[in-house]
């Protein structure tokens, strides 16, 4: 009995970090479940951008759409995603990562479901917008799902997790091929939602974050959290008693204005904005935007320049189009998602051996290289090799950028940080079309490419200049730099 309250004793004399407790639990059943919630999340995000590829056309068709109102519905959603990367990422940082996946839920659910009885183009855009400013919740299922991993193999996650991206777009590929030409564009809206009904249902089986609550200093919460995870994963706690990371009082003053206390204003919107430009996050900061407007400029550009210069017409000697078969449309779109596996997987095998930074830099390079050739017109064949190669090294690049700009910020406003940067990519995708479509069909292809290309170096460059490596580096809940 002395004994046991000796051990007692020596127990309570020691203490764990939460990076700590996680590597203790390990990766289980409690972390392949948050796995699974947070890549449904995700594929929601793919099939309701996927859907633009989709019903354009055949509402031009159906209610007579000028092309300038049919691209308005794809403006609509960058824009409301635009207006939701950054609110969302305040709700979660300010008031918790699950009250962010709710109220995600609730938006996108109720707006995407309601867009299938559209009565007209008018509440078409505007629910279409709706769903848009639920899309831009997106980054808080990355941070949420981020949390909960440990710091070894934590890029592999973090990619495994990107990877629900691409199979939502393939699903939704397939799901237009069968669902279009006999039901139409309502039904593939109506059935499009269910994967965020799922989301919406499965939510009661969520918890919040530990890392969250330790960060607001509810460390009894925290720790109740990692018991449960420890009962799930069947393994054990370290022993001791559960401490976070400690940052002195005056360090969260000097972010934003030194003398005076500013701890209560960190949860306005403006006090997060500002701790992103303070002085040991400013440069992060700005190089992470510089980098989600690569990703997005390139991404979306590529898929663009794909119908542009695969289609074996040469706009500039031929105003006749060659119409396809809507059927051959979800045909190519089904194609060119599958090119992206081959990103994923190459990511898989690098960002923990080769890091973040290398990664990234080494995959601009090669997306650079593939489509340096398109500078000048290539035969149809060719153009559709080197603009596949280009997006598998770019959907590569977004993919590791998701995985390194959560871990680079702090807990107290990673998901503003990523939300912000989601937000400037969104910029990005509504400029992209007027480079990708535009100047092509403009005869200036030279133009386009050598603007992308400027693009992916200003990018790669960008990834070089930050200044640490997170591979197998353990997340902070304040300031590391």
């Amino acid at each position: 009995m002395a004994l046991q309250q000796q051990q007692e004793d020596e127990d309570h004399e020691l203490v764990y970090t939460l990076d700590e407790a996680l590597t203790s639990l390990g990766f289980g059943k409690f972390q392949y479940l948050v796995l699974v919630y947070a890549g449904l999340g995700s594929m929601v995000d793919a099939v309701e951008v996927m859907i633009l590829s989709f019903i354009g056309p055949a509402l031009k068709s159906q209610w007579g759409l000028s092309s300038t109102q049919e691209s308005l519905i794809t403006t609509v959603v960058f824009s409301g995603m635009l207006i939701g990367a950054y609110f969302w990422g305040l709700v979660a940082d300010n008031y918790g990562r699950r009250k962010g996946l709710l109220t995600v839920a609730i938006v996108t659910t109720i707006s995407a479901f309601l867009s299938s009885f559209s009565p007209n183009y008018i509440s078409l855009l505007i629910l279409r917008m709706l769903v848009g400013i639920g899309l831009g919740g997106g980054p808080v299922y990355g941070s949420w799902f981020l949390e909960f991993v440990p710091s070894k193999n934590r890029g592999t996650w973090m990619v495994i997790y990107s990877t629900f991206w691409t199979i939502g777009t393939i699903l939704e590929a397939l799901l237009a091929m069968i669902i279009m030409p006999s039901l139409g564009w309502r039904w593939l809206l109506a059935l499009s939602s269910i994967p965020s009904f799922a989301a919406l249902f499965l939510y009661t089986f969520t918890v919040e974050s530990p890392r969250y609550l330790c960060a607001k200093g509810r460390i009894s919460d925290a720790h109740d959290i990692l018991r449960r995870i420890a009962i799930v994963n069947k393994t054990k706690l370290p022993p001791g008693i559960l401490v976070t990371d400690q940052v002195t009082h005056e360090l969260n003053e000097e972010l934003l204005s030194p003398g005076k206390n500013k701890t209560s204003n960190f949860k306005t919107g403006l006090s997060s904005f500002l701790m992103l430009l303070s002085p040991r996050l400013r440069r992060i900061t700005l190089l992470t935007w510089v980098v989600y407007f690569g990703n997005s400029f390139s991404y979306y550009g590529i898929i663009l320049l794909t119908s542009q210069l695969s289609a074996g017409e040469n706009r500039c000697f031929s105003v006749a189009l060659n119409a396809k078969k809507h059927t051959g449309l979800y045909r190519d779109v089904f194609i060119t998602s599958l090119a992206e596996l081959p990103g994923l997987l190459f990511s898989v095998l690098v960002v923990e051996k080769v890091g973040r930074k290398f990664s990234m830099a080494l995959m601009y390079v090669l997306g650079f290289l593939f489509l340096f050739p398109l500078v000048v017109p290539q035969n149809e064949v060719l153009s559709t090799v080197l603009l596949f190669g280009a997006r598998i090294w770019v959907i590569g690049t977004f993919t590791l950028a998701g995985v390194y700009c959560p871990e680079i910020y702090p807990t107290s406003v990673r998901t503003t940080g990523y939300g912000v940067a989601s937000s400037v990519g969104r910029i990005a995708g509504m400029v992209s079309p007027l480079v990708a479509v535009q100047l092509v069909r403009g005869c200036h292809q030279m133009a386009a490419i050598i603007l992308f290309e400027v693009v992916l170096i200003l990018s790669a460059i960008s990834v070089l200049l930050f200044p640490v490596e997170t591979k197998g580096r353990e997340l902070v809940d304040h300031v590391s730099l």
